[in-house]
C-alpha cells in the first residue's frame, strides 16, 4: 500500500507564479506512475528518502520560515531527475531561486555524506568470496569483485585560464570514476576530476586504485577497459587476440563489463541533470563532482529498495562521446603472468 511521504498529509508544493502544481504526495488522483516518471521515485520510496534526510535537512528557525524536508527532497528529485535548472523548479514549486537553490545543495549534501567512497569494497575474507559468488562465473570470467569505467558529465570549466576540465574531444566537465557490483550497485564513486585526464590516471589518483595497490589483492580482480593499465587487480582486454582462448578470454571480458556501461546509461536515464540534453551543470567542478555523487547514493537507495532502476528508457541525449581508447601497454610482469594463467586455466 502506497505511503504519503508527508504526515497528515501536509503540503509539499505550492501554489505560485501561475503554475498550479501538486499538492501531496499522497494525493489520490497522482498515481506512482507520475511521481516515477517525474521525481524517479514512487510514494513509498518518496517517504523512505524523507526518513532517511530529515534530521539532516531540517532546520530551525523562530519565524516559520524554513522550508520543509519533503520540499527540499521534491524540490532536488525534480532537478535531478527532469534535468530543469533551478530557476524552473523554483518557479514551479512557489519558492525563489535562492531557495530552489538551497533545496538543491542542501539535499545533495545529505546524501554525498553516505556516497560510496575509494574503501567502498570489503577486505573481510567471506566479504569477498560473496561479491565473486554474486557475479557466479557470469559470461565465463571468474574472480571478479567488481567493474570499473570512467564516463565524462559535461560542465563549464572553471575559468577561460583553467582548461584541465575541458577533456580532449574539446568538451568541458569532470571525469567520474565509478566501480559496481554483478547487480550494477556501485561499490566506488568518484565524480568532478579533471576531464583533461586519461582514465588510467584517473584511477591511479583515485582512493579506489590506491586502497588496491595497498592491499595487493590476490584473490580477485576487478575489470577495466583498454583504457586502463593491467594490473595484478585489473585484468582488462588482450589488444590483439590471436589465440581462441584470448579471443574467448576478450568476449568473457566484453560480457561481464557491460554492467558498468549499463549503469551509466541508467544513471543518465533516469537523472537527466547528467545527461546533457538540457545543459551541461552549470557548477565548479567540486558541486557538479557533489551532484554526481548524490546521484549515484539514489542510484543505489533504489536498488536496495527493490526499484526497477533498469526500466527507465534510453531516451534523448543519452550517450555521450565515445573517448577514443589507447590500449595501455603494461611493464607489470606479475600481472601479465596472473592474466596468462587466467587465460591457460580457463580459457583454453
Amino acid at each position: 500500500m502506497a505511503v504519503p511521504v508527508a504526515g497528515g498529509g501536509g503540503d509539499l508544493l505550492l501554489y505560485g507564479r501561475g503554475h498550479r502544481t501538486l499538492d501531496r504526495w499522497g494525493g489520490g488522483d497522482v498515481t506512482d506512475e507520475y511521481l516515477v516518471s517525474a521525481y524517479g521515485f514512487p510514494r513509498g520510496g518518496g517517504h523512505s528518502l524523507v526518513d532517511l534526510l530529515g534530521a539532516s535537512l531540517s532546520r530551525p528557525t523562530g519565524g516559520g520560515g524554513a522550508i520543509s524536508p519533503e520540499t527540499q527532497v521534491l524540490a532536488a528529485l525534480g532537478f535531478w531527475g527532469g534535468g530543469s535548472f533551478q530557476t524552473r523548479m523554483g518557479d514551479a514549486m512557489g519558492i525563489s531561486q535562492a531557495g530552489g537553490g538551497r533545496c538543491v545543495a542542501n539535499v545533495t549534501e545529505a546524501l554525498v555524506e553516505r556516497a560510496p567512497g575509494g574503501g567502498g569494497f570489503p577486505e573481510d575474507e567471506a566479504a569477498v568470496q560473496s561479491l565473486k559468488d554474486d557475479w557466479g562465473g557470469g559470461a565465463g570470467m571468474p574472480g571478479v569483485l567488481g567493474v570499473v569505467d570512467c564516463t565524462h558529465v559535461g560542465g563549464g570549466a572553471p575559468n577561460a585560464e583553467d582548461l584541465s576540465y575541458v577533456n580532449r574531444k574539446g568538451l568541458g566537465g569532470g571525469d567520474c570514476l565509478m566501480a559496481c557490483d554483478s547487480r550494477g550497485a556501485l561499490l566506488s564513486a568518484g565524480g568532478g576530476g579533471p576531464g583533461s585526464l586519461p582514465d588510467c590516471a584517473v584511477l591511479q589518483q583515485a582512493a579506489l586504485g590506491g586502497g588496491f595497490e595497498s592491499r595487493l589483492q590476490k584473490d580477485g580482480w576487478l575489470l577495466g577497459d583498454s583504457s586502463f593499465f593491467l594490473r595484478t587487480w585489473l585484468m582488462t582486454p588482450l589488444h590483439i587476440p590471436e589465440t581462441p582462448a584470448e579471443y574467448r578470454y576478450n568476449m568473457a571480458h566484453s560480457a561481464t563489463h557491460n554492467i558498468i556501461e549499463r549503469t551509466f546509461r541508467t544513471l543518465r536515464s533516469r537523472f537527466r541533470c547528467l545527461d546533457g540534453s538540457k545543459g551541461t551543470l552549470q557548477y565548479s567542478p567540486g558541486g557538479g563532482g557533489h551532484i554526481i555523487l548524490a546521484c549515484c547514493v539514489l542510484h543505489n537507495i533504489s536498488l536496495g529498495g527493490g526499484g526497477d532502476v533498469w526500466a527507465s528508457p534510453a531516451t534523448g541525449h543519452m550517450e555521450q562521446p565515445d573517448e577514443e581508447y589507447e590500449q595501455m601497454e603494461s611493464m607489470d610482469s606479475e600481472a601479465c603472468r596472473i592474466r596468462q594463467e587466467l587465460l591457460l586455466t580457463h580459457f583454453s
